[in-house]
C-alpha cells in the first residue's frame, strides 16, 4: 500500500489582506465608505445609496446630514466609469430636495455637471441633465448654466436617442427660456428644428415639454419667423386636427396664439386655410381650456389693428359671442378680453353691438369677480365712441347692474363701470335714466377709493352728470363733495385734472360753489394755480367758475365783479378778507354778536313769503313781544314768542292765547333760513326801472342811473367837504337798530363810494346795463361802463371801439371819466 502524500498550500503574501465581506444596514457606515480608496467599494457604495435615496425624500435629508453630497460630489469626477455613473446616478435623484439643491448651489456643481454633457456613458447625460433640470428652477442656477455656455450642450442632447436624456434636456431648456437672455441665445443655436421633432415622438410629455418651450420662446418675433420658415405652423395645425393628440391642442394652441401676433404669419396661415381651421376647431370643441386658450390666442392677435381687420373679415365675432354662453369662468373672461381687444375695429365693434351686449351684461351678475370685471372692461371699450352701443347697453338692462358695480371690490370693475356710464351719459335720456337710479350717491365711494385710476374715473364721472342740478343736489346731500375736493390734492395728474374737471362742473349753481368754498375748494384751486407743473385748464375754469357762482366770496377774495357778474339776491359785501381765509355764510354771520366792526352790506330784493306769513301772523302781539330783529336765529324767535307765557295771566291772558295759537300754527324750527327782504331796496328798482329804462341810449341811463344812485346815497359830496360826510355814523346807527352787524343795503342814506358803487352794480344788473364793481383801497369802490362814443363830425357809417369809462358817483354824479385819466385816478385814489 503506497503512501499518501500530502500537498501543502502556500501562506498568502504577509503585505496582502485577505478578501472581506462587510453586510451593513447603516447608512452612516456605507457614506463612510464613499471615502475609500477602492473603486468596487465605491461603486457598491454609490449603489446602495442610489437605493436608499429612491425610496423617499427623508432619506436624501438623512444623507445631506451625514455628508454624503460633499463626497459624491468628488466621485462624479472619478476616473473610474462605474464609480462616475454610480455617483451621477445618486446625483440626480437628490436633487430633487430643497435642501441638497441648496448646497448644490453652494458646491458651484454645474460647471462639473456641464462637462459631462461630452459624448460620454447615456446613463451619466441622463442623471446630469436630471440634475440640471433640478436644479434650473432657481433663478441663480440659470444665469449659472447660461454663462457657462450650457445652453449648447443641452440642446445637441435633444437629438439623443435615450427618451430619458430627451425629456431632461428639453425640460432644462424650458426653464432656462424662462429668463430673457437665454430666449435669445436659443434661436442663435438653431433650438427650432430639434423641438419641432420632438412634437413627433411617441411619448407625449416630451411632445408637451418642447410645446411648453415653443410657447415660451415664441413671445419673440425673430422666433416666430424661423418657426414659419421651418413650417411650425404646419406642424402645430396637424397637431389640432389630430383627435389623438388632444392632451396637447391646449399647448399648441398657445403656441398658434404667439405665432398670430405677426400680420405676416396671419396672412400665411389664412391663406393656407389655416385660419378658417383653427376658428373651426375652436367652435366645435368642448374642452374649456381649448376654447380659453383660443380666445386668449384671438386677443393677442388683435393688438395689431391688421390682424383685426382679418379676423373680422372671418367673422370672428361670432366665435366669441358663443364662447360667452360657455359654463366656464374663465373661457367667459378669456371671450371677454378678446371682444375687447377686437373693440379697436369699428366694424367688429357695431357686431358685437347688435350680438354680444346682452351677453356681456348678464354676465355683471356673475358671482365670480374676474367675470364681472372682464365683462365690464369690455363694455367700456364696446361705449367708447359708440352711442348705439351705449343705447344698446340701456335696452339690455344693464344700468342697475353697472351701478350696482360700482361698488365692488375690484378696482378694474369699478373704474371701467364707471367709464361705461360716462360714455352713456353723453345721451341725456339715459343720463336721467342712470340718475334715477342714484349714481351720485354710490360714486362718493369710488371717491374715496386707494386707487388712482378709480378715482380718476369716478371724478369724470361726477363731471359727466353734474351737470345737472338733481344730480348735483344728490352728490351735496351724499357728502360726495369732501372726497372730491380731497382729490384736488392727488399728486396723479389725471386724477387732479379731472377732480378740477368735476369741481368746475359742480360749481354751476350757488349752493354747490359756496359748499365747495366752505370745503376748501377755493384755496385748493388757488394753489394749484399757482403751480407752473399743477396747473391745468381745468383748475383754472374750476376757479373761475366757483367764483362767478359765490359772488359774495368773489367780491370779498379779488375785489372786483365783471359784467357778466350779475348779482342776485343773497349777495353781501363782507369786505376783503386774506387769502386762507373762510368767509363765513350769511347765516352764520347773522348770529354773531354785534360788534365794532365794518358793516356786512347785503342784498335782497326779493320777499320771502313764510317771513311775511310768521310777522302777519304775529302783528297782533305787542312790540316788545313780536318785534323780531331781521336777523335774529330761530332759537332766539321761538325763545322770544314763549315769553309771552311768562306774564301774569290776570294781566295778559288775551297775548298768551294768541302766542299759543301761532305756535300751534307755526313751527319756526321748520322754517329754512333765509335774510329779510330789503323793501326799500324793491322800491329803488321800481323807480328806477320806470325813469331810466324809457331813455334811449346806454349813455344816458348809466348817467340818469349815477345821478339816482347818489340821490339815494345822500347827495352830491364837495371834494373838499367828503370829510366832513359822517357816513361811518348813520351805518353805526343802523347796526345798533337793527342789533347786527347785517345791514341791508336799502337802509343806507349816507353812503360813502363802496356803497353807492354797490347800489349802482345791483340795480344796472336789474335793468340789463352792463357794468363792473371794483373795491379800491381806503373805503373806496366804482364801477366801470363800456361805451360807444360817437362818430366824429362830420363822419358817418363808422362804428368805434367801445371805451371804458369811471362812473362818477361822489361828487358829480353821472360824469363819466376815461379809464387811466387824471379824474379817473383822482376819483379812485385821492
Amino acid at each position: 500500500m503506497g503512501k499518501k502524500v500530502r500537498k501543502e498550500v502556500e501562506p498568502p503574501p504577509k503585505d496582502v489582506f485577505e478578501p472581506l465581506l462587510i453586510e451593513s444596514k447603516a447608512a452612516a457606515t456605507v457614506v463612510l465608505m464613499l471615502d475609500s480608496p477602492e473603486e468596487e467599494v465605491l461603486a457598491k457604495a454609490c449603489d446602495a445609496i442610489y437605493k436608499f435615496a429612491s425610496k423617499g425624500d427623508e432619506n436624501k435629508v438623512a444623507l445631506l446630514g451625514l455628508g454624503a453630497v460633499e463626497r459624491l460630489y468628488k466621485l462624479i469626477s472619478h476616473e473610474d466609469p462605474i464609480v462616475r455613473r454610480n455617483a451621477m446616478m445618486v446625483f440626480g435623484i437628490m436633487a430633487s430636495n430643497h435642501d441638497v439643491k441648496k448646497l448644490l448651489r453652494e458646491l458651484d456643481v454645474t460647471s462639473s455637471l456641464l462637462s459631462h454633457l461630452v459624448p460620454e456613458d447615456v446613463v451619466i447625460h441622463e442623471f446630469a441633465t436630471l440634475c440640471l433640470a433640478h436644479m434650473a428652477v432657481e433663478y441663480t442656477t440659470k444665469v449659472q448654466i447660461f454663462e457657462q455656455g450650457g445652453l449648447e450642450p443641452l440642446i445637441s442632447l435633444l437629438s439623443s436617442p435615450d427618451p430619458d436624456v430627451t425629456k431632461n434636456s428639453v425640460e432644462c431648456i424650458y426653464l432656462l427660456v424662462q429668463d430673457f437672455q437665454s430666449r435669445a441665445a436659443v434661436c442663435e443655436l438653431n433650438v427650432i428644428p430639434p423641438l419641432l421633432d420632438l412634437l413627433k415622438s411617441e411619448y407625449p410629455v416630451i411632445q408637451l415639454l418642447a410645446l411648453k418651450t415653443l410657447e415660451v420662446i415664441s413671445k419673440d418675433r425673430e422666433t416666430r419667423i424661423i418657426l414659419g420658415e421651418n413650417q411650425g405652423l404646419d406642424c402645430l395645425l396637424k397637431i389640432l386636427e389630430t383627435n389623438e393628440f388632444n392632451d396637447l391642442h391646449v399647448e399648441a394652441l398657445a403656441v398658434l396664439g404667439n405665432c398670430l401676433e405677426d400680420v405676416h404669419t396671419m396672412q400665411l396661415i389664412r391663406q393656407t386655410g389655416g385660419l378658417k381651421k383653427l376658428l373651426s376647431f375652436v367652435g366645435v370643441s368642448t374642452v374649456p381650456d381649448i376654447q380659453k386658450n383660443a380666445a386668449k390666442a384671438i386677443a393677442k392677435a388683435a393688438c395689431d389693428s391688421e390682424n383685426r381687420k382679418i379676423l373680422n373679415e372671418e367673422n370672428v365675432e361670432n366665435c366669441l359671442i358663443n364662447l360667452l354662453e360657455i359654463d366656464d369662468d374663465g373661457v367667459k373672461v378669456a371671450a371677454s378680453q378678446a371682444i375687447s381687444a377686437m373693440c379697436e375695429n369699428l366694424a367688429s365693434k357695431r357686431a358685437f353691438g347688435l350680438q354680444g351686449i346682452p351677453q356681456l351684461v348678464q354676465l355683471l351678475s356673475s358671482d365670480d369677480e374676474e367675470v364681472k370685471e372682464a365683462a365690464v372692461i369690455a363694455l367700456a371699450n364696446l361705449t367708447t365712441a359708440s352711442p348705439s352701443n351705449a343705447s344698446a347697453v340701456a335696452e339690455a338692462e344693464g344700468i342697475e347692474p353697472l351701478v350696482k358695480t360700482l361698488n365692488t371690490e375690484r378696482h378694474g370693475a369699478v373704474a371701467n363701470a364707471a367709464a361705461v356710464l360716462t360714455n352713456m351719459s353723453t345721451q341725456e335720456p339715459l343720463r336721467l335714466c342712470i340718475q334715477s337710479h342714484g349714481v351720485m350717491s354710490v360714486l362718493t365711494e369710488p371717491l374715496r377709493s386707494a386707487s388712482s385710476r378709480v378715482q380718476s374715473r369716478a371724478a369724470l364721472t361726477v363731471a359727466a352728470f353734474g351737470c345737472d342740478a338733481n344730480a348735483r343736489s344728490e352728490l351735496r346731500d351724499a357728502g360726495g363733495l369732501g372726497p372730491l375736493v380731497e382729490l384736488l390734492h392727488s399728486k396723479d395728474k389725471e386724477v387732479r385734472r379731472n377732480a378740477c374737471w368735476a369741481v368746475m362742473v359742480c360749481a354751476s349753481d350757488e349752493l354747490t360753489a359756496v359748499e365747495l368754498c366752505r370745503l376748501g375748494a377755493l384755496d385748493i384751486l388757488e394753489e394749484i394755480n399757482q403751480s407752473t407743473g399743477r396747473r391745468n385748464n381745468f383748475s383754472e375754469a374750476a376757479l373761475e367758475r366757483l367764483l362767478d357762482n359765490n359772488l359774495s366770496q368773489k367780491y370779498s377774495q379779488m375785489g372786483y365783479l365783471s359784467s357778466s357778474n350779475v348779482i342776485t339776491d343773497g349777495f353781501y359785501d363782507y369786505g376783503k378778507i386774506k387769502p386762507g381765509v373762510k368767509l363765513l355764510s350769511l347765516e352764520e354771520l347773522s348770529m354773531q354778536e354785534l360788534a365794532d366792526r365794518r358793516a356786512i352790506i347785503f342784498i335782497n330784493a326779493k320777499p320771502q313769503e313764510d317771513v311775511l306769513a310768521v310777522e302777519e301772523k304775529l302783528q297782533h302781539l305787542s312790540y316788545e313781544q313780536t318785534t323780531l330783529s331781521p336777523f335774529t336765529s330761530r332759537k332766539s324767535s321761538r325763545e322770544k314768542v314763549r315769553k309771552g307765557k311768562g306774564k301774569k295771566e290776570e294781566e295778559k291772558m288775551k297775548e298768551v292765547e294768541i302766542v299759543s295759537e301761532v305756535q300751534d300754527e307755526i313751527n319756526l324750527e321748520d322754517i329754512q333760513w333765509q335774510p329779510p327782504p330789503d323793501f326799500m331796496l324793491m322800491n329803488y328798482i321800481n323807480d328806477a326801472s320806470k325813469t331810466i329804462l324809457p331813455l334811449t341810449t346806454t349813455r344816458e341811463q348809466v348817467v340818469a342811473l349815477a345821478q339816482f344812485v347818489a340821490d339815494k346815497m345822500g347827495g352830491a359830496i364837495e371834494r373838499d367837504k367828503l370829510h366832513d360826510f359822517s357816513w361811518e355814523l348813520h351805518i353805526s346807527e343802523i347796526k345798533f337798530e337793527l342789533k347786527s352787524n347785517i345791514v341791508p343795503i336799502g337802509k343806507v342814506k349816507k353812503g360813502t363810494f363802496y356803497h353807492r358803487a354797490l347800489l349802482f352794480k345791483v340795480i344796472a344788473d336789474r335793468l340789463g346795463i352792463g357794468c363792473s364793481l371794483v373795491r379800491g383801497e381806503y373805503n373806496r369802490g366804482w364801477n366801470e361802463v363800456k361805451l360807444v362814443d360817437d362818430s366824429p363830425q362830420g363822419v358817418t357809417g363808422l362804428l368805434l371801439p367801445p371805451q371804458e369809462y369811471i362812473v362818477d358817483l361822489m361828487f358829480v354824479p353821472g360824469f363819466l371819466m376815461k379809464q387811466e385819466s387824471v379824474e379817473a385816478d383822482q376819483y379812485k385814489y385821492i
